[in-house]
């Protein structure tokens, strides 16, 4: 009889704790891990430029949603980004522009998706030099991020308004990230480069503004967020998540500049009070809005690469630009 009520009592208690089991168990949370571990992942290229700062807020925000995680893979200087995509090994990065339109011409096969911001450029010159303008730059060294920049193009068209020949000024190429220092140690006079490397050199003392880029070209575009033809055809979902996590965090970021800089000083590995001046001093220095690139806008871009001898022929930009994953409706992504 001991042993009977002893069976009973034990198969009593496995059944209490497999009750409670049930009644414990939270199958929202339970679908929810599985689903945020089976979802979709995407390696995304940036440099530590408030250009491509909706990048790392893209990251930000999809570690903790069921969309496509966008994984972002810092990079310091853009020919690191393009022997990686020429080697397959990213399928989607932020680009200066002219140099998204040769990758084309030279046969890689991409696309442009969506712009990286607006504006958010400056020519800053060293602050002993009395420099007005272009012209008072003449035998200096000025440097730009690539040949293949906006900025070495509209700094070569502003250079012909003032009258102002190439071979006045001796331009060199320099990864963003050594610019101040170059300044500051007058290994160069000038430079011509997105966020927040201008504001760097600004803050530190040894720089001054020279001109903001939407002074010299409103609604400035620096990069676009370049695709690979292949994700878009074996996983138009993903380009499509990416796009609309990119332009959401555009949103976010226009809206929340103080939290902005906050999310990406980590990512960029730099000084969060540099990227909140870059982001409010002024807060039209840098624009995430209007990212939907117009055509008249690209082929201005191209024809002023054709013109400068960057690419060898017209682009078609019908066959450049892919605007079919822009959302219809851009709402601000929710970051807490």
């Amino acid at each position: 009889m001991r042993q009977y009520y002893a069976a009973r009592w034990i198969v009593g208690t496995v059944l209490f704790t497999a009750v409670l089991g049930v009644l414990r168990y939270e199958p929202w949370k339970h679908e929810g891990a599985r689903d945020v571990a089976a979802r979709q992942q995407l390696t995304v290229g940036f440099l530590p430029v408030t250009c491509h700062l909706t990048c790392p807020v893209t990251d930000f925000a999809t570690r903790t949603s069921r969309m496509t995680k966008f994984v972002s893979q810092r990079f310091n200087d853009f020919p690191t980004v393009v022997e990686t995509m020429k080697a397959g090994r990213l399928d989607a990065s932020f680009l200066i522009a002219p140099l998204a339109m040769k990758l084309r011409e030279q046969g890689l096969p991409v696309k442009i998706l969506y712009l990286g911001h607006r504006d958010g450029s400056e020519v800053m010159v060293r602050r002993d030099l009395p420099a007005t303008s272009l012209r008072d730059l003449r035998g200096k060294v000025f440097a730009i991020p690539s040949i293949y920049s906006n900025q070495n193009l509209v700094i070569h068209k502003l250079m012909e308004d003032q009258g102002v020949k190439p071979s006045e000024i001796r331009f060199v190429e320099m990864a963003p990230p050594d610019m101040p220092e170059a300044l500051a140690s007058k290994a160069i006079d000038a430079y011509f480069v997105g966020e927040p490397y201008c504001a760097k050199a600004e803050l530190d003392g040894s720089g001054k503004v020279l001109y903001y880029a939407k002074d010299i070209w409103p609604h400035f575009i620096s990069c676009v967020l370049v695709v690979n033809e292949k994700l878009i055809r074996e996983r138009p979902d993903v380009a499509r998540d990416l796009v609309r996590g990119i332009a959401e965090s555009g949103e976010w970021a226009e809206t929340h500049r103080v939290r902005a800089a906050s999310v990406v000083a980590p990512y960029f590995r730099q000084d969060e009070a540099l990227i909140r001046h870059v982001l409010t001093e002024p807060p039209d220095r840098v624009s995430y809005r209007m990212l939907n690139p117009t055509d008249v806008e690209m082929q201005e871009i191209a024809d002023m690469a054709l013109r400068a001898g960057i690419l060898e022929k017209r682009a078609d930009i019908r066959h450049l630009v892919d605007r079919s994953f822009i959302p219809d409706t851009i709402r601000a992504v929710d970051i807490r």
